[in-house]
């Protein structure tokens, strides 16, 4: 599969457009909602099918020290009891927010995540769904390809 738009100024073009939706990198000061942030992305990703951001969200989990099988198991997370009730919340916050079932966020999905973020904590993750859902549709559609990366010494490093 080739990469449909090869002008890399126009790419840049709408990448800078996505980068205007400004939103934190992380919902307070702790290493865990870095790692949080990164599963939100990849979640988001794998019902998306977005090869580029899964590849890169991936790297990013090893890079900051996450367990491999968390990362292996994201997809099935309400089948295991690795992830904390916090993760848990924000994982169905943004699976209800990336599919939108029924044309809404089931309230019981709103109570969950309300019960474990602040309000302020609840809308930047849900601009960080919002954002990662762009990200993917831009990729997808343009069919850009994911950077291959190798694991050393449980550290991510780009391949070449």
């Amino acid at each position: 599969m080739s990469q449909r738009i090869t002008d890399e100024n126009v790419l840049r073009a709408a990448q800078q457009q996505m980068l205007g939706l400004k939103t934190k990198n992380t919902l307070s000061d702790s290493s865990a909602d870095t790692v949080l942030l990164h599963l939100v992305k990849m979640r988001a990703s794998q019902i998306n099918g977005c090869a580029y951001c899964l590849a890169m969200h991936a790297r990013e989990l090893r890079e900051s020290g996450e367990r491999e099988d968390r990362i292996y198991v994201l997809d099935a997370w309400r089948e295991t009891s690795w992830f904390t009730d916090r993760e848990r919340a924000a994982l169905a916050w943004t699976e209800a927010v990336t599919i939108l079932p029924n044309n809404e966020v089931p309230d019981t999905v709103f109570e969950r995540a309300r019960a474990q973020f602040s309000e302020q904590e609840l809308a930047d993750l849900t601009l960080i769904a919002i954002a990662i859902n762009g990200w993917n549709r831009i990729n997808i559609a343009f069919r850009n390809q994911p950077v291959p990366f190798m694991i050393e010494s449980n550290q991510a490093v780009a391949a070449h």
